[in-house]
């Protein structure tokens, strides 16, 4: 058995020398989340549809002590996400971490769901997880190591009363596309993880939880009984990424304050 390594341990959760991409990089979560890896050492690409905001994250990046980058990409762009995998290289000299925040939600009653609505939910949510993973995971696999974090939600492991036809059954098929590309590629030495959280204060669900019938119909089903909060989501980001989790993969890790233990 091997002697483990004291200052292995001690620094385990660290990201120095790392470097990483944050898709839905200028969203409440992906800012989060690109700011959270920055402060434990990494750098950091952020993506999305608009520059201006992108350069924000940046700000808070190099804020963080950081490198930072914006790249605009649209991620159901298999082209758009090529061009931008090749600028990180390029800048950057490898991609040690993808996690892909990027995705939408739409909500009406499943009989009155437009196909149209529902369709652009399954392609930005799932065809913008799977391209990202596809591209950067060729890279990893040359590189012969990496750490794929995708984002799915409490909404995959069961259904809510709120018109999630499409929320969930993209996140659902998130989660199992994890467990897909783990099982293909853990032979490359690329961990592929999950983080599915529960209703988050964001911008996005302010119409929510500023509604207090919906509020609490959400909060009703949290034993901890609060929504989450951004930093909630990004400590197991930071984990998934660091060397403290080399040994798991094909995992979907709940961050969701006992929503889906009962």
């Amino acid at each position: 058995m091997q002697e483990m390594n004291k200052e292995q341990l001690k620094n385990m959760f660290r990201l120095d020398g790392k470097v990483a991409i944050v898709t839905g990089g200028a969203g409440s979560l992906g800012e989060g989340t690109a700011e959270g890896l920055a402060l434990h050492g990494a750098d950091v690409v952020v993506t999305g549809r608009t520059l201006a905001t992108l350069e924000k994250s940046v700000e808070k990046i190099k804020a963080a002590g950081g490198r930072g980058l914006a790249i605009v990409c649209d991620v159901t762009n298999e082209e758009q996400v090529k061009s931008m995998v090749e600028q990180t290289v390029k800048e950057f000299g490898k991609i040690d971490i993808l996690v892909t925040v990027a995705g939408i939600a739409k909500r009406f009653p499943a009989e009155d769901f437009p196909v149209e609505e529902f369709q652009k939910v399954m392609e930005s949510n799932v065809t913008g997880t799977f391209i990202p993973c596809k591209i950067v995971g060729q890279v990893m696999k040359e590189q012969g190591f990496g750490k794929i974090i995708t984002v799915s939600s409490v909404r995959a492991y069961a259904g809510h009363p709120g018109g999630y036809a499409a929320y969930g059954t993209s996140k659902a098929a998130v989660a199992l596309l994890t467990k897909q590309l783990a099982t293909e590629w853990a032979k490359y030495n690329i961990n592929v993880n999950s983080v599915a959280p529960t209703i988050f204060w964001t911008p996005l669900t302010k119409e929510v939880l500023e509604d207090e019938k919906l509020k609490n119909i959400f909060l009703s089903r949290i034993p901890m009984g609060r929504a989450a909060l951004v930093q909630d989501m990004v400590g197991t980001v930071v984990y998934l990424s660091s060397a403290a989790s080399d040994f798991i993969t094909g995992q979907v890790i709940y961050v969701d304050g006992g929503c889906t233990a009962g």
